[in-house]
């Protein structure tokens, strides 16, 4: 063998030999996740004068009207479990800081409460979670408007880990750290204006007719108070006594969603998980199968760039590229033929996706309630139910007043001193 030959031959078992270490590298897994954030707790009990009530609503699925399950892998029987979950799961969170009142989960923002926290899901499938969050209270005032991201780790769905640590559990803390440092910045007594807005537009939308006026809607949107009923008026003793059965009420629905919660909790963490291993599986094949094609054509590219025809070489020679260019095209064709396997594999992951998504559907079903000694088939929606409970109060209200609301009354008022500070209501 000549000395040009032998040139071939090497270069040719050397570009062999770097086709099949390329085309049968493996895609290491690389996991890391950011520092966890701990929980800011109170250290001490919260005077009661401090305390605002929080209503977290339910999430919006964040579902596009074109969304296609099988492209976007976005499931509507999955995310409105979810839009549930993350609000009942983020009511928890709040209630274990200490800083909050009553903190529940409400069907809408017709539930009269002082502040109110809601989002949308942006992203979540096991491996990453994106939500944007609103917060804002009864009189109108926005809190903030942010959006939370967290990527996941295989530690995140560990068995040992404390259970009421849910794997999205960052972003829960991070929210609720955020609301309490938004808390702090208020003064006691903007606390007590907020408190007392919200017991007056749920008055005024029972009895509209006699506590009209009471609280007025400015041109941005803001709710400011204009008069306060006296604390001896029995009507307003009353209708407190209404709403303290509004908030039970709110607190029976909010058993509704406690059984939800837990009911789905282990299948939706099994879900998660499961969903999490198809995600970062069908990445790592979806960009090595990439990998694998660009890499067919460079060395079919190559092969074709041999010159089998040289007059210049002997026959030897001519025999030896020819034999190499063979062996160069069928790496390629069959490093490419590999690529379209593994984008086979990676469709079959979100097949497998969307089967544990039926899966979870069947298992959240909806519950039967009973309220206030009445068993009820939830069947609507939260809001819708929470509408009837409303309609039923102003039958309560009219009942117990022995008139009806447009009924007109004398109520007697004060003017709001700017020296005094508005008092919080009771309940």
């Amino acid at each position: 063998m000549t000395r040009s030959t032998a040139t071939i031959a090497c270069r040719s078992a050397l570009l062999l030999l770097a086709v099949s270490a390329l085309a049968g590298c493996s895609v290491a897994r690389v996991e890391s996740a950011g520092e966890d954030i701990d929980l800011t707790r109170a250290a001490v009990e919260v005077p009661e004068a401090r305390l605002l009530d929080v209503g977290v609503i339910e999430f919006a699925p964040g579902i596009e009207e074109d969304n296609e399950p099988e492209e976007t892998g976005v499931y509507p029987e999955i995310r409105r479990a979810e839009a549930r979950y993350f609000a009942y799961h983020l009511k928890n969170t709040l209630q274990r800081t200490g800083y909050w009142g009553a903190v529940r989960v409400l069907p809408s923002r017709e539930v009269y409460t002082d502040l109110y926290v809601t989002g949308e899901i942006v992203e979540s499938d096991g491996d990453t979670v994106e939500l944007e969050v609103v917060a804002f209270d009864v009189t109108g005032r926005e809190w903030m408007d942010k959006r939370y991201k967290a990527r996941m780790v295989g530690a995140d769905y560990a068995r040992n880990r404390d259970r009421r640590n849910d794997p999205y559990q960052n972003v829960y803390n991070e929210i609720a750290n955020d609301l309490k440092a938004l808390l702090d910045e208020i003064p006691a007594e903007e606390v007590g204006r907020i408190r007392t807005v919200a017991e007056l537009r749920f008055i005024e939308d029972l009895a509209p007719k006699v506590f009209e006026g009471y609280v007025e809607e400015t041109d941005r949107g803001r709710y400011e108070i204009r008069r306060l009923p006296a604390e001896n008026d029995p009507m307003l003793r009353r209708l407190r006594q209404v709403r303290e059965r509004d908030n039970l009420f709110v607190d029976t629905l909010n058993e509704h969603y406690a059984n939800f919660y837990y009911g789905i909790a282990i299948p939706y963490e099994g879900w998660r998980e499961a969903a999490r291993e198809q995600v970062v599986t069908h990445r790592e094949m979806r960009n090595s199968a990439l990998r694998r094609a660009l890499l067919g054509v460079a060395i079919i590219a190559g092969g074709a760039m041999i010159d089998t025809d040289d007059e210049d070489d002997s026959r030897t020679q001519r025999r030896v590229k020819r034999a190499t260019q063979a062996m160069v095209f069928e790496g390629g064709f069959r490093t490419i033929g590999s690529s379209f396997r593994r984008l086979a594999e990676a469709r079959l992951h979100k097949e497998s996706i969307s089967e544990l998504a039926d899966s979870f559907s069947s298992e959240a079903a909806p519950m039967v309630v009973t309220v206030k000694g009445q068993t009820r088939r939830l069947t609507g929606t939260a809001e819708a139910q929470y509408e009837q409970w409303r309609r039923l109060l102003h039958e309560l209200y009219e009942a117990e007043t022995g008139f009806p609301e447009d009924f007109q009354v004398g109520a007697p008022s004060r003017a709001v001193s700017s020296r005094e500070s508005s008092p919080g209501p009771s309940g």
